[in-house]
């Protein structure tokens, strides 16, 4: 394809086009059973590609009928425990022609084994299954908390899917590194740059030091890692962002590891538009959000995406119906197929301001690797803490200039009255609801599969996951056997903690301010100077994020938040357990519990920490935030809940302020 007159014209010299990217909506609920149906659906209705939520046991290294799972299975994502879960997944689904999305980190090689051994199973030539594990553990670290493992095992695991990869899929992606996450949880574009960058160098580095491949073959791995990045709102700057990451990519593998073969150079990326500044006020102005963010990775042809998914209008409320994707799916389908946007070289060729803006994202990003270089590496500034404080100190940022009216957000801090959405007018309130029966049928699949499986050849297969695990042997054969055995999520996972540990990283908390300073701050640190001197202490708060919702950006800017107020604060990061959220509290006579979830198992969760607080006989107030749907608000102050906040509750004062009244009540009139 050749540019003539800024037109596209194919060999034969007729006009044509570029082929679109690859359309796929981010899909995965309930059950196995249900993902299938929803999968073969979306398929029929012109999707291209898969791309595959898991529930957030799977994510975490447990099975379904593990105790911390029960209140989360399905509620996120797709639950899969042991091979027949894949069978049911992708049934009538020709996975050797898909080219299939896992969002998965800490239990990739899980994942991919489960995939691999479908493949044999059904006689198809492993060589041609096309697609990627997610398997950014250094973004699981810092934002999204579906880590299992400590970094040096965790990249361990990344290393052997690779040298796997290499030999036998040669068209699979071994790991994608995803700074998608990093946006959503406060990154600038620059440290989207440099610590996606900075990760993939880390891998490289790893790849390198293994010291199993030819350079030739070393070239291969370079070209088989893909990037998956978010698009903001800011769309020329997230474009330009496009841009300056494809550049930087071609010196790092140039000037750094001398990869010579062009096409091995590439910078392959998908996106999934930004869903940090989708709102729950006014949720119909998301759908111009999604449509302007879409244009940042595709108006510029050379920076354009690869593969695209956009959420849908209503995930600032909860989970989105199958209607809601379907229409998220007519945008890129509108874009790509009903516009010229294909028929054209790129638009931005030779512009100033698109060359200059370019050239400053580079060199600011340059400088923030050269501080995590500086340092020894992404690993040693996970290590470190220094890479998560900075993300928590842009949220802190970003969050005091919503309140401050210097970042505007319609519908949110400005122009806020308006007539209320018809999208949200129909009985189910315009919001999914995945059905609390269906973790039966998954409980019944497993329970199924336990008894009527070879108990002696899972014994065998764990035994030589554990005896590879040991011996630094590869993991992915052994893994591939246990899945073939019907060894379970958690039987893996269980297996390689033993050897490797568990890791909790740095909360990024220690340390933050917020710029922030108003009448309502000074109001709110009133009250709490009359609380301490009625009291004789500071209001306590413990913050827990409890289950496995590891999105923690909602408890951390709490915890900085009411810090700032004068609370006294008890933050331990994320994946407690109600017992450990009340333990702490109880134990550090705490004045109210802060609870942060995300993942829709709320309803279940209130349930345990109520039941430990009965347990403990302790009267501490309990409040919750999170995407809590407006429906289940009673139910949540049936079981005690005081005070519920959600994404429309972003003035952090007003939070501060109402949390202080609910601490000062329980002051005996007396004191």
């Amino acid at each position: 394809m050749e540019k003539k007159d800024h037109i596209l014209y194919d060999k034969t010299g007729n006009p044509s086009k570029e082929p679109a990217w690859i359309f796929r909506t981010y899909a995965g609920h309930t059950n196995a059973k249900e993902s299938n149906e929803l999968f073969r659906k979306n398929l029929a209705k012109g999707q291209t590609g898969l791309s595959i939520a898991f529930d957030l046991p799977t994510q975490c290294g447990y099975s379904s009928d593990h105790a911390i799972a029960r209140p989360e299975i399905g509620k996120v994502g797709v639950p899969i425990n042991t091979l027949e879960d894949f069978r049911i997944l992708f049934d009538q689904i020709p996975i050797e022609e898909m080219n299939t999305s896992m969002t998965i980190n800490g239990t990739s090689m899980w994942l991919l084994s489960l995939y691999v051994a479908l493949a044999e199973e059904r006689g198809e030539d492993v060589s041609k299954l096309q697609g990627t594990t997610q398997n950014d553990i250094i973004k699981e670290y810092l934002a999204r908390g579906t880590y299992i493992f400590p970094p040096e095992h965790s990249i361990r695991i990344i290393v052997d899917m690779y040298e796997y990869c290499l030999k036998r899929i040669p068209k699979w992606n071994p790991s994608n590194i995803c700074s998608y996450h990093l946006q959503e949880a406060g990154a600038t574009p620059v440290q989207e740059l440099a610590f996606a960058l900075a990760t993939g160098m880390a891998i490289l580095d790893a790849v390198k030091e293994r010291n199993c491949f030819t350079h030739e073959e070393f070239e291969q791995c370079v070209g088989r890692i893909s990037f998956f990045v978010n698009a903001g709102i800011r769309f020329i700057e997230e474009m330009c962002k496009m841009r300056a990451f494809s550049d930087m990519w071609e010196e790092i593998t140039v000037g750094i590891y001398q990869v010579k073969n062009e096409k091995y150079r590439r910078f392959r990326y998908g996106v999934q538009v930004n869903s940090l500044g989708l709102t729950e006020e006014q949720p119909e102005n998301n759908a111009w959000r999604i449509l302007i963010e879409a244009l940042g990775v595709t108006l510029s042809r050379d920076a354009r995406c690869r593969a695209l998914q956009l959420p849908a209008w209503n995930e600032a409320l909860s989970l989105p119906r199958p209607w809601d994707q379907q229409w998220s799916l007519r945008l890129q389908q509108v874009l790509a197929y009903e516009t010229d946007l294909l028929e054209y070289p790129d638009l931005f060729e030779g512009s100033r301001v698109v060359e200059s803006k370019v050239k400053d994202l580079i060199e600011n990003a340059n400088k923030e690797i050269q501080k995590i270089k500086e340092m020894g590496g992404a690993i040693k500034a996970i290590e470190n803490g220094y890479m998560k404080a900075q993300l928590v100190k842009s949220q802190a940022e970003r969050l005091a200039k919503i309140n401050n009216d210097e970042l505007i957000i319609v519908g949110k801090n400005k122009w806020k009255d308006g007539i209320p959405s018809p999208l949200t007018n129909d009985p189910d309130g315009g919001i999914f609801k995945v059905d609390p029966k269906s973790a039966e049928q998954t409980l019944k699949v497993l329970s199924d599969v336990k008894s009527r499986r070879d108990a002696k050849k899972v014994a065998e297969t764990l035994a030589r996951l554990e005896d590879d695990a040991k011996n630094g042997k590869n993991l992915m054969f052994a893994s591939v056997e246990c899945a073939k055995a019907l060894v379970t999520t958690g039987e893996w996972a269980d297996t390689l903690r033993k050897i490797f540990g568990e890791y909790r990283p740095s909360t990024g908390v220690e340390g933050q301010k917020l710029n922030l300073e108003s009448d309502k701050v000074a109001n709110v640190r009133n009250k709490v100077e009359k609380f301490q001197k009625a009291t004789g202490a500071r209001p306590k708060i413990v913050v827990g994020k409890p289950g496995l919702d590891g999105h923690s950006n909602g408890a951390e800017m709490i915890a900085v938040s009411a810090k700032h107020a004068g609370f006294d604060v008890i933050y331990s990061g994320i994946r407690l357990t109600p017992e450990e959220i009340v333990q702490s509290a109880v134990e550090e006579n705490a004045n109210v519990i802060g609870v942060s979830i995300l993942s829709g198992s709320h309803v279940e969760l209130a349930e345990q920490i109520f039941a430990e607080l009965k347990h403990y006989k302790a009267d501490i107030p309990v409040v919750f935030g999170g995407i809590i749907p407006q429906p289940d608000f009673e139910k949540l102050h049936s079981i005690g809940v005081k005070a519920i906040f959600t994404p429309k509750d972003y003035d952090l004062m007003d939070v501060m302020d109402r949390i202080i009244d609910i601490v000062s009540a329980k002051i005996p009139a007396s004191v």
